[in-house]
């Protein structure tokens, strides 16, 4: 069981859904920060910058699966080669508007993935989520 999540990195290259995801997670009232990154580039250039102060980093990514440049596969294959010493300590959660049998299937053979959960975002998901992997 990981530490209570404090910071949630949400990344998406849809403006929209990244909207309206983050005011889900706002109204959860289950984080204190939300960090927004628009493509899985943008999300490795801030996890990298803050590898020095563990806390600047997230404690839960919720990846998009399907973006143009670097998909969430993609994103995570680059994700492994971060240090342990925060990957260890950071659980990802997918998201996809379609749930793809194929995507279910990567998604759950990944390591580094915890979940995979439906757009747009549901409270009682994001609750059970944290309620099953963090302790309370």
């Amino acid at each position: 069981m990981l530490n209570k999540p404090t910071t949630v990195l949400l990344i998406d290259d849809n403006v929209v859904d990244l909207k309206i995801n983050s005011k889900i997670i706002q109204l959860s009232n289950l984080f204190n920060e939300i960090i927004t990154c628009k493509s899985g580039e943008e999300a490795l250039a801030f996890l990298n910058k803050g590898l020095n102060d563990q806390s600047k980093l997230p404690d839960l990514i919720l990846l998009d699966i399907q973006m143009p440049d670097m998909d969430g596969f993609e994103f995570l294959e680059l994700y492994k080669k971060l240090p342990k010493r925060f990957t260890d300590v950071c659980l990802i959660s997918m998201l996809s508007s379609t749930l793809d049998f194929g995507d279910i299937q990567r998604a759950e053979a990944n390591l580094y993935v915890a979940r995979l959960l439906k757009k747009p975002l549901l409270i009682a998901d994001l609750k059970d989520l944290l309620k099953t992997f963090f302790l309370p």
